[in-house]
């Protein structure tokens, strides 16, 4: 299973960016789809999840309102658009997907069995 994120880039403080994740798999429309980043040095957190229709997100604290995540099944792509980007928004981000299981806010990585190799968004300051 291959998922592509697209849309890295450097973009000065309080911009905005907005990423992709595609598939080429039938089944997209039955994953929970997630998004997490990476910073230098950090460990991997969670960012936001989706539920498999949409009609359910999820969003770590620190987020806040700063982040929408959606999906469009039709065209097998899940999107999260950044706004109010800062320094410290400086990661890789990569896309996830669970095949199996609903979202388990509990534990974000649960089920998150497929990975995009990553996309470096860069916030200058």
């Amino acid at each position: 299973v291959q998922l592509q994120a697209s849309g890295a880039g450097v973009v000065q403080s309080g911009g905005s960016l907005t990423l992709s994740c595609t598939s080429s798999e039938q089944s997209f429309y039955t994953w929970t789809m997630s998004w997490f980043h990476q910073a230098p040095g950090e460990e991997r957190k969670f960012v936001a999840a989706i539920s498999v229709s949409g009609g359910s997100t999820y969003y770590s604290d620190f987020v806040k309102s700063q982040f929408t995540i959606s999906r469009d099944n039709g065209k097998n792509t899940m999107s999260l658009k950044m706004n109010t980007l800062e320094p410290e928004d400086t990661a890789v981000y990569y896309c996830a997907a669970n095949p199996v299981t609903s979202f388990s806010p509990l534990n974000p990585l649960y089920g998150m069995d497929f990975w995009g190799k990553g996309t470096l968004v860069t916030v200058s300051s």
